[in-house]
């Protein structure tokens, strides 16, 4: 069995919530910052990661869980809605043979339309302003 490895306070995700980087936001409350990912798998990819430091859904404090649940299904409700999308599809990794990549908890949103497959996941950049105007777009509903 491979080790935990702890909590890195200094992780990209931090960095997003704390505005040393740069991102799409798409909504923001006392528990939960949502943002547009960079490397989208479909148009709407929303990431939802919570404002508090927990690796995965493995170490998370359940009230903590409560809180980032609850805002993905505001922020999905409105991914849906501002993507006339016929659903959503829920993802969460945790571990790296879960394939975790960045070890701060998160929850994607992937809007789905009927027949339509996901787009593999292939680490190229989105163009900025097609990112900044469908954030825009998602924000109209949150």
């Amino acid at each position: 069995m491979t080790p935990t490895i702890p909590y890195d306070a200094d992780n990209i995700f931090t960095k997003i919530i704390t505005g040393e980087l740069p991102s799409h936001k798409v909504y923001e409350n006392d528990h939960v910052y949502a943002f547009m990912d960079i490397m989208p798998q479909c148009d709407g990819h929303t990431l939802v990661i919570p404002k508090i430091g927990a690796r995965n859904l493995l170490d998370i404090e359940p009230q903590n869980l409560s809180n980032l649940i609850i805002g993905t299904q505001h922020v999905a409700k409105a991914v849906k809605q501002a993507m006339n999308a016929d659903g959503i599809s829920l993802q969460q990794f945790s571990e790296p043979a879960g394939g975790q990549v960045v070890f701060h908890i998160h929850f994607h949103i992937l809007p789905r339309f009927d027949g339509q497959a996901l787009k593999p996941h292939t680490g190229q950049v989105e163009d900025n302003d097609k990112l900044a105007a469908i954030a825009e777009k998602i924000r109209e509903y949150v």
